[in-house]
C-alpha cells in the first residue's frame, strides 16, 4: 500500500476535502441539517478518496503556499455550492410572492433541512423541488459538478479577484433566479389580482356586502385550485430552474478558472 501511494501527493488530498467540504456546506440536499454530521462528512473523505484515484494530482510542498491553496479551494467549494443554493431558492421566492397574495404573509414555517424560517407555499414548493431533485437523479449531476471542476480550476489557479467577470455573473445570475421566481408565481399572482378586481366591483355595486370577510378566504380557495392545475406547469418550471443552476455553477467555474 505505501509503494502505491505517493507521498509527494498526499497534500493535494487535503485540498480536495476542502473543496468538497465548502461545496458541501451550502449546496441544496447534502448540506440540510436532517442528514447527520457524522454522515456529511464520512461522505467527504470517501468522495475525496475516489477523486484522489480519479484526477490529475501535483506533487505540493506543506509551505505557506500550500495554506493558500487550502483556503483557495475552501473558497471554491463554497462559492460553488452557494450558487447552487441560491438559484434553488427561486422557489422559495415564488412561494413568498404567492403568500403575500393569498393572505399568508404574516404565517411562516421552520424548514427543517435549514433551521430558518420560510413562507408556507414556499416551503410546499420547495420540497416538491427536493423531490423532484432526487427523483431526476439531479443530485447526482451536482457531484459531477464538482467533480469536473478541477477541469476548470486546477489545484496551483487562483481566485481572479478583480475580475469583472464576476459582477457580471452576479447580476445575470440573480436577475435569471428573480426572473425563474416570477414565472413560477405569476399564474396564481395573476389570478389573485383578477380576484382582487372581481372583489373591487362587488364592493362598488354591493356596498352592504364586506368583501374583506368574504375575500380571504375565497382568494385562499382560488389559490389552491390554480395550485392544483398548474402543477404540469410548476414541474416544467423546475426542471428549468435544475437547468439554470448547472449553467450557473459550470459560468462560474469557467470565470475561476479563466475559461
Amino acid at each position: 500500500m505505501l509503494e502505491i501511494i505517493d507521498f509527494a501527493r498526499v497534500p493535494a488530498f487535503f485540498l480536495i476535502v476542502a473543496r468538497l467540504s465548502g461545496f458541501f456546506m451550502l449546496v441544496p440536499f447534502f448540506s440540510y441539517h436532517t442528514i447527520p454530521m457524522m454522515h456529511r462528512v464520512a461522505f467527504v473523505f470517501i468522495l475525496s478518496w475516489v477523486m484522489y484515484f480519479s484526477i490529475d494530482i501535483p506533487a505540493l510542498l506543506l509551505d505557506g503556499q500550500f495554506f493558500l491553496f487550502l483556503l483557495k479551494e475552501l473558497t471554491i467549494g463554497l462559492m460553488i455550492g452557494l450558487v447552487a443554493y441560491i438559484i434553488l431558492t427561486a422557489v422559495q421566492i415564488a412561494g413568498g410572492f404567492i403568500d403575500f397574495q393569498m393572505g399568508f404573509a404574516i404565517a411562516n414555517v421552520v424548514d427543517p433541512q435549514t433551521g430558518i424560517q420560510s413562507p408556507i407555499i414556499g416551503q410546499y414548493y420547495y420540497i416538491f423541488a427536493l423531490l423532484l431533485l432526487v427523483v431526476t437523479n439531479a443530485h447526482h449531476l451536482l457531484i459531477d459538478g464538482i467533480f469536473y471542476s478541477y477541469q476548470f480550476v486546477g489545484f496551483t489557479d487562483m481566485i481572479p479577484i478583480h475580475s469583472e467577470s464576476f459582477v457580471t455573473f452576479i447580476i445575470t445570475t440573480m436577475s435569471g433566479m428573480f426572473l425563474i421566481a416570477f414565472q413560477m408565481a405569476i399564474p396564481i399572482v395573476g389570478m389573485l389580482f383578477l380576484v382582487d378586481v372581481a372583489l373591487g366591483m362587488i364592493a362598488r355595486t354591493v356596498p352592504q356586502m364586506n368583501v374583506f370577510v368574504v375575500g380571504l378566504p375565497l382568494k385562499i380557495l382560488v389559490s389552491f385550485i390554480v395550485i392544483f392545475v398548474s402543477f404540469g406547469f410548476f414541474a416544467l418550471l423546475i426542471n428549468r430552474v435544475f437547468e439554470y443552476m448547472f449553467y450557473a455553477m459550470r459560468d462560474l467555474m469557467q470565470i475561476i478558472g479563466g475559461a
